[in-house]
């Protein structure tokens, strides 16, 4: 089984900054991609900025030039830095890895999320 656990969400006024962080434990062999994907209320999930094990990226287009992604593959840990934050940036953020298993099972697993809420 492999675990993960976001940190770093919170309040913060429009145009500040904040970096969530993505922890993955347990019994993991290897980590593929990575990603950070959000739901706003009401709205689906959608997928924010993604990164490769060798750490090529992608981003939504709405945070393209705000957000960076990057990844400590020795840590198991993704981060996810956030700048000139919107008040539609507001939603539930959740890390997303694509993960091989001691027991070489491979799954996509999900954290528990963490809530950013940006005030205008």
């Amino acid at each position: 089984q492999v675990q993960l656990v976001e940190s770093g969400g919170g309040l913060v006024q429009a145009g500040g900054s904040l970096r969530l962080s993505c922890a993955a434990s347990g019994s993991i062999r290897r980590i593929n991609a990575m990603g950070w994907y959000r739901q706003a209320p009401g709205k689906q999930r959608e997928l924010v900025a993604g990164i490769t094990n060798s750490g090529r990226t992608n981003y939504a287009d709405s945070v393209k030039d705000r957000f960076t992604i990057s990844r400590d593959n020795a840590k198991n840990t993704m981060y996810l830095q956030m700048n000139m934050l919107k008040p539609e940036d507001t939603a539930v953020y959740y890390c997303n890895a694509d993960a091989v298993s001691t027991s070489s099972s491979r799954f996509t697993y999900w954290g528990q999320g963490t809530q950013v809420t940006v005030s205008s």
